[in-house]
């Protein structure tokens, strides 16, 4: 009997998921756990032959030696660097992921983001829930119609940030490695290299993948690039940005501010406690962890908890694609396939 796995799920997932995946997986034992999946999240019952997680479990060699039987993850998530995709060949373990759940549902909160920073709401919310003080003195932000935003990654969630973009007035230019001129035309945007895009950019916001190639792409020497008003999202991956980098550019006032609703090491952040118990950091940059509590600590960083996906709407499109990719595995013909 086919065992099927799902970690780091909430009571609403499994009550959507139970029924939904019975029906494709047929008389499969199905299995659901609120814990992520990681080296110190390794359950009793390592049988499964479909794993289904999502980006805050951890999948390296480690965890999934510890999978005799595993033959197939389904990862509720378009990112993947989460799960170890050398060890998953070595193996023969097939990964699926989730293509293209939220590509408004990001962008949308990009811009929330964005609004944040350029019209300095939360400096004015916390003035007045923390002070009484309805003074906008220092409250001062500026217009986006007719400035530039730079958007790193024409992509699915990139495309939808241009025309929200187009809609604000703001003039767009665009990086991708793989430029395509008929859309550049079809959405009114103009494609760039990367230097050009960060030396004439008002906003940028960050809608690439984490891959080798993308590893700190935003690096000291890229912040010397931009303009010292500009404003910087992330709603992509933390190790795009080099955090270190960051905290000296927005400290020294070579960037204006920053949206973060991802950092590097952010699974340290979000689960402090059961690092400090491990008592040593092996595995992790304690330099960018520390570089992580400055951030918090700025006026000009607006941070988030990795929240830009969570709408109900997007939660059940992941849900829903989940469900098919297991579908697809089970009949053979598997789908979305991560290589």
């Amino acid at each position: 009997m086919t065992k099927i796995s799902f970690y780091g799920v909430k009571q609403w997932e499994r009550e959507y998921l139970q029924e939904k995946v019975a029906q494709v997986a047929g008389d499969a034992e199905i299995l659901f756990s609120e814990e992520i999946l990681d080296k110190s999240h390794v359950p009793t019952d390592t049988s499964a032959d479909i794993v289904s997680v999502f980006v805050d479990s951890t999948l390296d060699n480690e965890v999934l030696s510890k999978f005799p039987n595993l033959k197939f993850i389904a990862t509720r998530s378009t990112g993947y660097d989460h799960v170890d995709l050398a060890t998953c060949k070595e193996r023969g373990i097939v990964v699926s992921s989730v293509p293209s759940y939220g590509e408004n549902t990001v962008a949308e909160f990009a811009f929330a983001l964005i609004l944040s920073l350029s019209r300095k709401i939360f400096e004015g919310y916390d003035r007045i829930k923390e002070k009484g003080s309805f003074s906008f003195d220092g409250l001062q932000g500026f217009d986006l119609m007719g400035k530039t935003i730079g958007v790193v990654g024409a992509g699915h969630i990139g495309q939808f940030s241009i025309k929200i973009a187009k809609g604000f007035g703001m003039k767009v230019v665009a990086y991708d490695p793989y430029p395509n001129e008929n859309l550049a035309k079809e959405l009114g945007f103009e494609y760039k290299d990367f230097d050009e895009l960060l030396k004439e950019s008002d906003v940028i916001t960050i809608h690439v993948p984490y891959l080798k190639t993308t590893h700190h792409l935003f690096s000291e020497e890229k912040f010397s690039l931009m303009k010292k008003t500009a404003i910087l999202v992330n709603t992509s991956r933390g190790p795009i940005i080099d955090t270190q980098a960051l905290v000296s550019a927005l400290k020294d006032g070579k960037i204006a501010g920053a949206g973060l609703d991802v950092l590097e090491e952010e699974s340290v952040i979000k689960d402090e406690m059961e690092f400090l118990k491990k008592g040593n950091g092996e595995g992790h940059d304690l330099k960018t962890i520390i570089a992580n509590h400055v951030l918090v600590d700025l006026p000009n960083v607006v941070m988030t908890p990795h929240n830009a996906f969570n709408t109900g709407e997007a939660l059940r499109r992941i849900l829903d694609t989940t469900i098919e990719n297991i579908k697809g595995y089970l009949a053979g013909t598997p789908i979305n396939l991560v290589k």
